[in-house]
Formats: C-alpha cells, structure tokens, sequence
C-alpha cells in the first residue's frame, strides 16, 4: 500500500510540473544496431538502472499516421528510441501484409477479408489513421517492414491467428507451422536478428522449441508464481524469454518480478487496455506517469509519442519517489503540528 501511495503522489507531482553499458543502445537517431542474435538477447536482458523501454503497440498511432504501417514505425522512431510490436495477415496469394484484424473493414477505405484479396488488389485502398481519417499510405508487406528494420529497430511479432474468434483450429495450427518454415535455416525470415514472437501460453512457446527455433525470443506472459514455476521448469532458458505481466505492476507479485529479475528477465506492462483507454489528455498523462514510476522495464503503448517528455530513466524517477515520500512526511508533520495545538 505504501508502495502505491508512493507512485500515485510521484505521477500526480509529476504531472503538475544511467544509461549501462553491456546492451545494445539507442543512438542519436534512436535506431538500434543488432548485429547477432547473441546482441538481440541483450538488448532484452534485465540490467538494473538502464532506461525503461517504450514498444509502439501496432507501429504507434498518430493523426495522419496508421497502425501496422512503415511510415508510422518511421516516425514514431524518429522522436524516441523504441521497438515495434506489428501483426499480419495473409492475402488470398499468401502474401503476409500488415494488418491487425482479418478484415480490412476497420483500417482501411475498404471492405471484405484480407484473404478475398490478392496483395495487388489491396493496393486499391488506403489505410486510415486511428480518427478514422484517409491518409495516403497502402497496406504493407511484412518483407517490406522486415527490410524497413533490418539494423535498425527491433520487433514483437503478434500471430493473430492464434486468439482471434473464429479461427479454426487447422488454420491456427498452419500459421504455427508458416512461423516455423520461415525461421529455420533458407526461410525469409532467418536471416534477421531481431524477431520476437509473443505466445499465448508455454505450449506455444514450446511448439517452437520442440521444432528447433533458437533464433528468436519469446514474450510470455508470466503474471503468477505459477506461470513462473512452468516456465522455469521449462527446457526454454530464460535468455530466451521477455516477461509480459499484464496491464500494469502488482505489488502482490513483487516477488516473481525479483525471481524474474535474478534470471536476466525483462519484465513488461501493456498499457493498450488500460492507461491508453483514458480519454481525457491530462487524466492519461497522469496514468501515464503512474505506469512508468511504478517501473516496469517496458511498456507498450498505442501512442508512443505522449511518451516523449515523460521521464523514462530510472535516475529521474527515482528522484520523483524520493520527492514523493518527502512530500508525505511534510504533510503528515504539518498534520502532527496542527494536531498539537489544538
């Protein structure tokens, strides 16, 4: 509960007014030079002090700019380092295009299922923005994106096919086996070193493993000491995992956090159903800080960019809890004094 409180007054004091070496950094123009996958590893790895991570959930999200789309990746890091979670779908050609849902409905002038159409076919539209307004950007190839990347940013591949209502079970077991293909040796996708693929449960993540995938990382979801003790169990070593605990830190779980952080492992919030979904600017500015002073290493986001001014090293938020613990012992002394003289 102190910890809590702690938080809370930092955000709200904040919202009224060290890097280390040993993992690849951002430089002045905030790409990320991975040139193995050893370097991939530590880019995730837990290192005590070091910046919290912003990921743009979709590519990021701006007026003008669309989700799951290379100009929006590209001006999103061009104002912060980040990486970039992005999901896709195939096209009636098995073609992989950028696209959150198996629709075109929401994202574009168009309407109808991505697999009714052919790559080609789909350049006749146009992707909106989150406002649901035209720009004149068109639905990308995944290669596209991949090549867009390649030495530059890092990214969380989110299968779609796996959750999505409606999928049937084949279906959901051949995109499995798609990822799989393209991974291994001569596939398209294994001579990148910077693909993280999150899974929905550690029979997935073993899907992968038992097929001899050792060039990508995992983001897991671990939110109990149960999930904890199946994944250490695992064979997986943990230089392989990325830690997601849901929409925010739980001081219930301090202790998996530490565990997780004594194996090298990340640990990340996604903010997309809860802080995001605050409508009010400075009502979600506030939820903003109280997610990043609570410090999770990562945080993923649909809009990256509100991130910007926010204080992301550990160094500064460490001041705001200091200076928020301060303020509470100055409140309760003048309450002491207040209380004398009565």
């Amino acid at each position: 509960m102190k910890r809590y409180l702690t938080i809370l007054a930092a955000a709200t004091m904040l919202s009224c007014g060290g890097r280390q070496a040993g993992y690849p950094v951002a430089g002045e123009d905030h790409t990320v030079k991975i040139a193995s996958f050893e370097e991939f590893q530590s880019y995730f790895r837990y290192v005590p002090g070091r910046d919290i991570i912003i990921s743009a959930h979709r590519g990021g999200m701006q007026e003008g700019y669309p989700e799951n789309c290379i100009a929006s990746c590209e001006k999103t890091l061009s104002m912060m380092p980040t990486f970039f979670e992005v999901d896709f779908s195939f096209t009636r050609d098995s073609v992989m295009v950028l696209m959150h849902d198996l629709t075109i409905d929401r994202t574009t002038n168009g309407k109808g299922r991505v697999a009714d159409y052919t790559y080609e076919e789909l350049q006749g539209f146009r992707l909106v923005d989150r406002d649901g307004k035209l720009t004149p950007y068109r639905i990308p190839r995944l290669k596209d994106m991949l090549e867009w990347g390649k030495d530059k940013v890092v990214f969380n591949f989110d299968n779609k096919y796996i959750n999505t209502k409606g999928v049937s079970d084949e279906v959901r077991k051949a995109s499995l086996d798609y990822y799989i293909r393209q991974l291994r040796p001569g596939g398209d996708w294994s001579m990148y070193h910077n693909i993280m693929l999150s899974v929905r449960s550690l029979d997935e993540a073993m899907y992968y493993w038992n097929a001899g995938i050792r060039n990508v990382m995992f983001c897991c979801e671990i939110s109990s000491r149960e999930m904890f003790d199946a994944y250490d169990a695992c064979p997986i070593p943990w230089d392989y995992i990325m830690a997601y605990i849901r929409l925010s830190v739980d001081p219930r779980l301090q202790e998996v956090y530490d565990l997780l952080h004594e194996r090298g492992v990340s640990t990340m919030t996604s903010i997309t159903g809860s802080s995001d979904k605050v409508k009010n600017p400075r009502d979600r500015r506030v939820c903003y800080l109280r997610d990043l002073v609570s410090e999770p290493d990562l945080i993923e986001t649909d809009y990256p960019s509100e991130f910007v001014d926010l204080p992301r090293s550990r160094a500064e938020i460490h001041a705001l809890q200091d200076r928020a613990i301060e303020g509470n012992r100055s409140v309760k002394a003048d309450k002491a004094k207040k209380n004398r003289r009565k």
